[in-house]
């Protein structure tokens, strides 16, 4: 009846059994799994105890396999000693982790290198001119061109990074470890425990570290540079408990283990790369930082839950319940980084969902609300469309069973198609059994919820197991989409000012589960601080503004704390008017829909004070529509087509007002902009109520720049501060760019791809946009070329002429992409512009990055703030120190954090054909966070960017069909991606407008 998916676990398991009418609380633990992995008495952190239908444990009808000991002595091993050759480290391929899990990290777009093929070549500059090379040039990441800005007020910052000091001359060993029958991570750590516990002589007295996988460094040599043992584990059999004594209960489990050199290194080379001022070019050595990366993961790993590059545990505040099956855990995330100052480790607070470990009814009963009325399940069922929803909610999340006594577990695979009381199984005679009629024979329990499915947990044969005898494994994080309550009560969770970020952070560094929690360093001689690094960064000056004014021209420069301003005295800079737009509701009470003559006449009254016209009668009706009407494709779309037709095919603006968020709300966008061609502005009842004064005035920027206006444009113009690159004459294109990729339980939906470029200039505040989709998950921009190329069409169609410079911001890539994106996404760009005769302008392309984990604090925070500012100022920008040891990277906080912490955005430059100082690209950067259509405040991300990222998000709107019949598959796909499905395209009259916004 059971396929094992994972064998045994370190976890201790509290169950509760029922016998002969009594219940019997039975505590059982491996003790040698027991010693791993606690923390202050929890397994990896957790502390629930929940109670189980309680059975009568009986027998597995598939048994364990269990190894039978050899003749020979647990404990072997052999081979002569080899002697490996240290790799150079200037080598194309330098020997990397086996690791499946434990990658090396890529810190550097430098370190690698290639050679275009002769008709691929890029350009480069000869005595000021651009040429094209035919032969092959090594395409390498731009140099920091300076030793950092100097414009700007000196303000003294900590960040998050904690010096690592290493020894050069220390020899690292990197054994490659391979376990046989492959065992789980947390099995593998306890042989690897195992090992160095009972073999210390063979191991040469060393303490190695492993990566839980394939990878095992070592600061000694061990004895023999290959050799093999065997290695048996206690395994709980699962026979009657009470029928057996507790030595006989245990069998053991046999694993073979080969372990062999792979390399031997040292970081001399990595504190040659650290230098300042090295004119020669060498490649990070990556097999070093991966080395001392795991060193400082070792302690953590064994006392935490780890999810990707973070720990989490229940010494850090416990775990706290966010609904829908799912809890939230504190944590914190850790990586060792090259930096100016050295090797540094970045260490942060983090907060991250898992799922709760209790019955997968009671889960279910969480998680979905047609689950809570239990007693109808066990008479009616579920339909077909509740059992899609389980199903989807259950598949690949580990369980085990609690019928019987077993560390066994289990992956959930699907559903079966019969409910468990139709369910017949063969046995191994060739026997048809009954599902219900077994346990009732086997484990002497009655199956309660008959008219449910079985979980199904083998993909190749009948393998059954009743939702009531199942339980979630602790410790798996919840990838599932987190509904908007859970999301808000994690970001409450994770909001923290910074004087409480920076205390919790200095906690991990000096508590027992932190990165300096263990010994493993001492072998490594590795030494980490404990204070946070000291700095300075530099306040970058706000830009004066371009506002409206009756027609005049006002300029503003934002002088609050926040560098926030308001419109309350004068008008957009460039404001549209509005005659022909209608509006429709969807559901909504009678008060509400009572509110609508009023709604129209505030907007348009506070539209008229910012400047923008919008008429204040409708050139239809306003319609009312039932809430249905958003979940059906068909009879939406013959709504909208009516209103448009009734407007005579001429409408330039529909509102919709909706009784609350609906996923129809993707269909709405799609039709409205791809079928028809109607620009669209949705908002919800609740809001129109009481209208704030700045709601009415959100609402009417939002509309202004999906028709064609802007906000506010920069008073000094570009050229004007940026002299030395920029003219008047000679215009220049900002392009951004995003993938946005399905969500993770999706492994077939295509990703979404986005390009933006503004189409004026010097003001440069004006975008259209292209959207492709491309194969799931595929981070490279496949159609660039053509995206690229209908921009720059675009532009010419505006302005006459083309970019003479591209500055291209990349948002969504992680340093392990950096040079594949560069060497493929730069090329498309220059073939886009070779569609050009003669055209070959100088390109800069930067990434953007959002999600990282560096955090700037003030060193004195502003005590004279109207409200005690902790914060870091918007304008604050660092250069040295923590940034990149060679490369043109900065980070820069252009907003201000009115909630948590700050969190700059990091701009890293991959390529520079213009040839920007620090201080022009700071400054570029800065100044166009002042330009976003949608506020009046800087944002916190480059606008170029932040366009590129809205337009791929309604890219996956168009994709995502709310009538689709079609469940997403949730499991591992084994064949390759199916071909992605195209966007539909926009009508022509809404192509060139910033309708994503």
């Amino acid at each position: 009846m059971d396929e094992t998916e994972e064998s045994n676990t370190n976890k201790k398991c509290t169950r509760s059994f029922r016998r002969n009418g009594n219940t019997q609380n039975y505590q059982y633990q491996n003790q040698f799994l027991y010693r791993s992995n606690r923390v202050n008495g929890f397994g990896y952190g957790f502390s629930y105890q929940n109670q189980y239908p309680s059975l009568l444990p009986l027998p597995p009808s598939i048994p364990l396999q269990m190894a039978v000991a050899p003749t020979f002595p647990q404990y072997h091993h052999f081979g002569s000693k080899t002697h490996l050759q240290k790799p150079s480290g200037k080598q194309n391929n330098p020997p990397l982790s086996t690791s499946s899990e434990s990658q090396v990290q890529d810190f550097s777009v430098a370190q690698a290198w290639t050679n275009f093929h002769p008709q691929t070549c890029l350009p480069f500059h000869e005595n000021g001119r651009m040429v094209m090379d035919a032969r092959p040039k090594p395409l390498a990441v731009a140099s920091r061109p300076d030793s950092g800005g100097i414009e700007g007020k000196v303000i003294t910052l900590f960040a998050n990074h904690f010096v690592v000091q290493f020894d050069p001359s220390q020899r690292i060993f990197h054994y490659d470890v391979n376990i046989a029958p492959h065992p789980s991570k947390e099995i593998s750590r306890i042989i690897k425990q195992k090992i160095v516990e009972d073999n210390s002589a063979l191991l040469s007295g060393a303490l190695p570290v492993y990566d839980g996988r394939r990878t095992i460094y070592s600061p000694i040599e061990f004895q023999d540079d290959r050799f093999e043992l065997y290695i048996s584990l206690p395994m709980f059999s699962g026979k009657p408990i009470d029928i057996m004594k507790s030595e006989e209960r245990q069998q053991l489990k046999l694993f073979r283990i080969n372990i062999k050199l792979v390399s031997k290194f040292d970081g001399k080379e990595l504190s040659s790369y650290l230098r300042k001022g090295g004119e020669d070019w060498s490649p990070l050595p990556q097999e070093y930082i991966h080395a001392l990366d795991v060193v400082l993961r070792e302690s953590p790993t064994e006392k935490c839950v780890a999810a990707g590059r973070s720990f989490y545990s229940s010494s850090m505040g416990g775990a706290k319940e966010i609904g829908g099956g799912a809890i939230a855990l504190k944590g914190f995330f850790q990586s060792l980084r090259p930096t100016q100052q050295g090797l540094a480790l970045n260490v942060d607070f983090s907060v991250t969902a898992f799922h709760e470990s209790i019955g997968v009814i009671p889960y279910l009963q969480k998680h979905l609300n047609f689950m809570h009325n239990l007693c109808q399940k066990k008479t009616r069922g579920m339909t077909s469309e509740e059992k899609k929803e389980v199903e989807k909610a259950l598949k690949n999340i580990r369980i085990f069973v609690c019928h019987r006594e077993t560390f066994q577990r289990y992956r959930v695979c699907s559903l079966t198609e019969e409910v468990t009381e139709n369910l017949w199984f063969p046995d191994r005679d060739g026997k048809s059994l009954r599902l219900v009629d077994y346990f009732k024979d086997h484990y002497n329990y009655d199956i309660q919820y008959r008219n449910l499915p079985c979980l199904q947990i083998s993909r190749r044969k009948p393998c059954y197991l009743p939702m009531e005898l199942c339980v979630i494994c602790e410790g798996q994080k919840f990838l599932g989409k987190l509904s908007d309550d859970q999301t808000a009560k994690i970001l409450k969770m994770g909001c923290q000012r910074p004087r409480e970020r920076k205390a919790v952070i200095d906690q991990v560094m000096e508590g027992p589960v932190g990165p300096t929690s263990g010994n493993q360093g001492r072998g490594f001689k590795l030494q980490v601080s404990r204070e946070m690094t000291r700095l300075t960064g530099r306040i970058l000056q706000p830009p004066k503004l371009k506002l409206g004014n009756s027609g005049h021209i006002r300029n503003l420069t934002p002088s609050r704390h926040d560098r926030q301003w308001n419109l309350l005295d004068s008008h957009v800079f460039e404001g549209t008017q509005v005659t022909r737009w209608a509006l429709i509701s969807f559901g909504g009470t009678s008060d509400q829909k009572s509110n609508i003559p009023k709604f129209i006449i505030q907007l348009s009254q506070r539209c008229e004070q910012l400047g923008i016209f919008l008429h204040k009668i409708n050139v239809v009706n306003p319609q009312f529509e039932p809430m249905h009407v958003l979940g059906n494709v068909k009879l939406l779309e013959s709504k909208l087509k009516k209103i448009h037709r009734a407007a005579f095919n001429n409408l330039q603006l529909l509102i919709c007002v909706m009784e609350r968020k609906h996923k129809g709300y993707a269909d709405l966008k799609r039709i409205a902009e791809t079928n028809i061609g109607i620009v669209s502005q949705c908002c919800l009842y609740p809001n129109l109520g009481k209208p704030s004064s700045q709601f009415l005035a959100n609402l009417a920027l939002k509309i202004n720049a999906k028709v064609g206006g802007c906000t506010v444009a920069l008073y000094n113009s570009l050229p004007s501060q940026i002299p030395r690159l920029f003219r008047q004459d000679d215009p220049v294109i900002f392009m951004g760019a995003d993938v946005t990729h399905p969500h993770p339980l999706d492994d077939s939906s295509p990703s979404v791809a986005a390009v933006v470029g503004s189409v004026n200039w010097p003001a440069a505040n004006k975008y259209v946009s292209r959207m492709r989709s491309q194969t799931h998950r595929q981070e490279i921009i496949q159609d660039l070329r053509a995206m690229v190329g209908e921009i720059l069409d675009d532009f010419y169609e505006e302005l006459s002429q083309l970019p003479k410079r591209i500055i291209f911001f990349r948002d969504g890539v992680s340093e392990t992409q950096f040079y594949k994106v560069l060497q493929e996404e730069l090329q498309e760009i220059h073939r886009a512009c070779s569609r050009f005769p003669g055209y070959k302008p100088p390109i800069t392309f930067a990434v953007v990055q959002k999600r990282h984990h560096t955090r700037l604090f003030p060193y004195e925070p502003d005590t004279t703030s109207p409200r005690n500012n902790e914060n870091i100022p918007p304008g604050t920008v660092v250069d040295t120190v923590i940034t990149h040891p060679r490369e043109f990277d900065f980070y820069l906080c252009s907003h201000w954090g009115v909630k948590g912490t700050s969190r700059p955005i990091h701009y890293h430059v991959l390529w520079d054909e213009n040839h920007f100082t620090s201080d022009e690209l700071q400054k570029l950067v800065y100044n166009l966070c002042y330009t976003f259509v949608r506020c009046t405040k800087p944002i916190s991300l480059v606008p170029p960017a932040y366009y590129a990222h809205l337009a791929a998000y309604r890219g996956r709107l168009y994709l995502d069909r709310s009538d689709s019949s079609v469940l997403r598959s949730s499991t591992i796909s084994r064949s390759p991606p199916p071909k992605a499905m195209p966007l539909p395209k926009l009508t022509e009259n809404i192509r060139k407008l910033m309708f994503y916004c």
